[in-house]
């Protein structure tokens, strides 16, 4: 022990090595680490983590006591950090392995509502959030102390096995650092800490935008009747209207809309011609008429009905004239009969 019962000061590349040998023994009996690399310069380079480290420096109560965990979390000393709905533990390598816990209260729901009733029609999509991508006042208004995402001190319980009287100790301090580090990587982790849904700023996205009520003016709607003249179809009457529309002229007696002429002509089923009911009987007649088989050629039977039936009833139109089969051709046919 030191003087006035402290440990002795353990220098930066000591206590590095020491925290490599702990992570190394820890994996060996099967813990599953999750550390902050050592690096330098920014703790938080993206905006989460910039947003989160802001949020705790702009608090008289942190802003004189968190730079004593910023070298800690720089060095590697943070060899484990998990952060899970609303509680952060961490381990934390000084003159000895501390064990650090962090709990955060959920966001209140009134306050949760009212930052998305604030965003909303400004967040398009989850990874425009994650990133940080909008616009000013969205971030502004996220990140406002004391009604936005970001918890206040009030809000935030922490505890640390090391002996060290202080309300927050330098091993806290890394773990509130490491927090901000983390986010850089992984900022859905802020949501859950505060125990939201970053969805639900998402979902809003489009209730901001004004709806209106309004329907187009009856004059500028085209009528089932003109569309069908003009593209020559049939409309189907979805929503039978009781008054004229606007502007519309009813058509003059002597002429037929096209979807009149089309029910009339499904509805008046069409007669058959003279012309198709003779050749309809000639062609009984024929089917009826017994065939004797002659030893001379003979004319065909259907040759002398079709000729009755033209002195009867001359056709309208001309027809194409009709080549009577070779005699030796129809003999053959009898005879196979």
């Amino acid at each position: 022990m030191g003087y006035g019962g402290w440990k002795p000061y353990v220098s930066v590349a000591e206590r590095r090595k020491k925290a490599e040998q702990a992570a190394a023994r820890a994996k060996k009996a099967g813990a599953v680490l999750s550390p902050i690399a050592s690096y330098r310069g920014a703790i938080a380079r993206t905006f989460w983590g910039k947003a989160w480290c802001d949020n705790l420096e702009g608090y008289s109560d942190y802003a004189n006591r968190l730079p004593r965990g910023r070298t800690y979390v720089r060095n590697g000393s943070v060899i484990d950090l998990q952060i899970t709905a609303g509680e952060v533990r961490a381990q934390v390598m000084g003159s000895s392995l501390y064990r650090v816990g962090v709990s955060v209260t959920a966001c209140p729901a009134k306050q949760w509502r009212t930052i998305g009733a604030d965003c909303s029609g400004s967040i398009d999509s989850m990874v425009e959030l994650l990133q940080g991508k909008f616009s000013t006042a969205v971030m502004e208004r996220i990140c406002k102390p004391g009604t936005g995402l970001f918890p206040v001190p009030k809000e935030i319980k922490f505890n640390c096995s090391c002996p060290d009287w202080a309300s927050m100790c330098k091993h806290v301090a890394a773990v509130l650092y490491g927090v901000g580090a983390r986010l850089d990587q992984q900022p859905e982790l802020l949501f859950a800490l505060r125990r939201v849904d970053a969805n639900d700023l998402v979902r809003q996205a489009g209730t901001g935008l004004p709806k209106s009520g309004k329907r187009p003016p009856a004059g500028k709607v085209l009528d089932d009747a003109l569309v069908a003249d003009v593209f020559g179809i049939e409309m189907a009457d979805v929503f039978p209207s009781t008054k004229p529309v606007a502007g519309h002229k009813k058509p003059a007696a002597g002429k037929v809309t096209a979807k009149e002429a089309t029910m009339s002509a499904v509805a008046t089923p069409s007669k058959p011609s003279p012309i198709a009911k003779t050749a309809t009987d000639s062609k009984a007649a024929i089917k009826k008429a017994p065939v004797k088989p002659s030893a001379g050629p003979r004319k065909s039977v259907s040759n002398v009905v079709a000729s009755k039936t033209r002195a009867t009833n001359p056709p309208a139109t001309p027809k194409a004239t009709v080549t009577p089969k070779r005699p030796g051709a129809r003999l053959a046919k009898d005879k196979s009969r």
